[in-house]
């Protein structure tokens, strides 16, 4: 994936328009559109606020390598759900969370997730 195919994922990923995007990088929504079809970098300086602003390093913004590690969402929840579940004492509001409770959040998590991506659709 090069650069311009991940301004653009991101962009989309947040639901944000290319004028949106340019209004917070202080750039013409040309600039945007031109980065995003490959027909212009951006200067270093903008690199950096891209990166700051979608929160993803600047060696994964650069990278041109379709062999970038891919994490899947259900991996990065499983992984967060094992860490709870193994948890003691988990509050929520000051209140003690059962077991049966955190498995309710989970499911919720889970359910919440899969209405997000298909809303999107």
């Amino acid at each position: 994936m090069m650069l311009g195919q991940r301004i653009r994922m991101l962009r989309c990923g947040l639901q944000m328009t290319q004028g949106e995007l340019a209004k917070k990088l202080e750039i013409s929504q040309s600039a945007v559109g031109m980065y995003e079809q490959g027909r212009r970098e951006p200067p270093y300086d903008l690199l950096i606020k891209i990166s700051k602003l979608f929160d993803v390093k600047l060696d994964w913004l650069l990278s041109d390598s379709s062999e970038q590690e891919l994490i899947e969402l259900d991996e990065m929840l499983e992984d967060f759900f094992k860490a709870m579940r193994q948890k003691r004492g988990l509050q929520f509001h000051g209140e003690p969370l059962s077991v049966d409770d955190i498995e309710s959040i989970i499911k919720g998590i889970k359910l919440g997730a899969e209405l997000a991506i298909k809303q999107n659709i």
